[in-house]
Order: structure tokens, then sequence, then C-alpha cells
């Protein structure tokens, strides 16, 4: 009797971690097509991105962007301060972020990673206006006003990678960021993850 009480309470403390570990708390979601910031700097392609490089999964925020969420000039971190690198113009060590190229026009897949997959409303993609200055932080007024591709998702949870078909915007020339929200169904955030490329 006692062995089988033992077995049944590491059972539940196993059920309880499991619970933990996917719970609303834990990690999420980034984009690795285009390759974003957070993945730049997780990866090692970037170095010196701080606390971001251990946790490219946390870019989380208030939802509702363009009219609510992150405030101007920390939409790529999401406003979270340790995450301040990806807001920044130039990497930590100066240099331009690294670039996806890509045609306007053309078809692409878009990638997300997951690690925790929830009830998801929609997925957003925004671009750069021509002629925006990146010598600065993101804004809003650096951006078209309305995303080139939104992908309702009614709800469901994705899988721990999800791929979408969307075409590139046309008329784009030279450097231009790619910020792609993910908007959680069942909470008040969305996931922020913002990549650079180049036409």
């Amino acid at each position: 009797m006692k062995k089988q009480l033992g077995v049944a309470v590491v059972g539940l403390a196993v059920a309880g971690v499991s619970l933990l570990a996917t719970s609303p708390a834990s990690s999420h979601g980034y984009t690795d097509q285009p390759m974003s910031r957070q993945k730049l700097c997780a990866n090692g392609t970037v170095t010196g991105c701080g606390a971001i490089q251990y946790e490219p999964q946390s870019v989380e925020g208030l939802k509702g962007f363009p009219g609510a969420g992150p405030a101007d000039g920390s939409i790529c971190s999401a406003g979270h301060t340790n995450f301040a690198a990806l807001d920044a113009a130039k990497t930590p060590g100066g240099g331009a972020w690294p670039t996806t190229k890509l045609t306007g026009g053309q078809g692409y897949t878009f990638r997300w990673q997951f690690t925790a997959m929830h009830s998801t409303t929609d997925f957003k993609y925004f671009i750069t206006k021509n002629g925006w200055d990146d010598s600065k932080p993101l804004t809003r007024a650096a951006l078209d006003s309305q995303p080139f591709m939104t992908v309702p998702y009614g709800g469901a949870r994705p899988p721990a990678t999800l791929s979408q078909q969307g075409t590139i915007p046309t008329q784009k020339t030279g450097h231009h960021v790619i910020l792609a929200v993910w908007t959680v169904a069942d909470t008040a955030n969305a996931f922020y993850s913002c990549a650079d490329v180049s036409f």
C-alpha cells in the first residue's frame, strides 16, 4: 500500500511539473523565416544581445497592434527593457542587422517556431514604408498602416512549427523590417518578431 501511495505521489509531482511547464507563464514563439532579430541573437549570428539570446520566444506584449501594444521605439522588444537590443537600429556590436534577401511580388513561406502553442486569433505581418529611417528604432509611423498579410486562426492552437504562404509586397527597395505579430486568443497578449530584409 505504501509503495502504491509513493508511486501516486511521484506521478502527481511529475504531472504538476508538466502543468507548470505548459502554463501561460511559459515561453512561446518567434519567426525564423524571415530570420528574426531574436533568433539571430539566439543562434549566435549576432552577439552581445543580453537576455534575449536565451529566450527568443519570450517577446510578449499587449495585443491590439497597431492601436495598442508596445510603445513606439520598443516594438521589436515588445516593451521589455531586458530585450532592448532588439529595438536598436544597429546590432550590439555596432553593425547592421543581417538581412534576408527578398524579391517584391514573390511567394514566400513565413515560418514560426513555438515552445508553447496558445489558442490563436491571428497572425499579422507589417512592413516598413519606402523611405523609412532605419537609423532609428521602429515606430508605427515607419510601418505601412495596414498589414500586408493577415492569417486568421479561429482560436486553434498552432503546431510546434507553423509555415504560412504569402506574397512579398511589391515596390519595396533597400532595407526594410517585417514585423510579425502573433495574437493570442485567450490572454491579453501577443508576440512580436522583427526581421530585417533587403530587396
